[in-house]
């Protein structure tokens, strides 16, 4: 339970549900309901670094684009850096970069070289885990450059997808969770 007195069933009553979107069979959860809402929104970034605080994290990682939206908050509470990961060709100096397959093709992710030093420890911070394609990528990114992964949290996890079953080598929290 958060400061406001809100706990994780309360914010999953401000997530709307979306049928067919973007296809025809879908449930999409959408979060922007619940970010506008001045308590909900706090209370996810609190019930978020409850988890943290405490444990040695030195930069939150955030994936584009929604990686953004929680990343810079939580790494304000937890009082650490706020690095993002973006898509090819959006940062302006060298940048390490990891390809990697989706369901149908494929996607890279990249990070300025002297974003993350040696040894410095980062959460991994999304919206969704749902295959866990991107916080594995993040991951093997961030290891790449010599980053210690403290942890991979996600506002989100739609566990009837698995996405954690590839993440097995890190502690994965999840705030919400989905079966179906």
């Amino acid at each position: 339970m958060s400061k406001s007195g809100m706990n994780s069933d309360q914010l999953k009553k401000l997530i709307r549900e979306i049928p067919d979107f973007p296809k025809k069979g879908i449930l999409f959860y959408d979060i922007t309901t619940l970010l506008k809402d001045k308590t909900g929104y706090a209370t996810l970034i609190d019930l978020l670094a409850e988890r943290y605080i405490g444990k040695q994290v030195d930069l939150i990682l955030g994936m584009e684009a929604r990686g953004f939206i929680f990343g810079p908050a939580l790494a304000y509470r937890l009082n650490a850096g706020f690095v993002p990961v973006r898509k090819p060709g959006k940062l302006p100096a060298a940048c390490a970069r990891v390809d990697y397959d989706l369901e149908y093709g494929s996607n890279a992710l990249e990070v300025h070289h002297d974003a993350i030093e040696k040894g410095q420890r980062v959460l991994i911070v999304d919206d969704l885990l749902a295959t866990g394609g991107t916080a594995e990528a993040t991951a093997k990114l961030a290891t790449s450059l010599g980053a210690e992964i403290a942890g991979l949290a996600f506002v989100v996890e739609l566990d009837f997808l698995k996405g954690r079953d590839k993440l097995k080598s890190y502690d994965v929290f999840s705030l919400l969770h989905y079966d179906k």
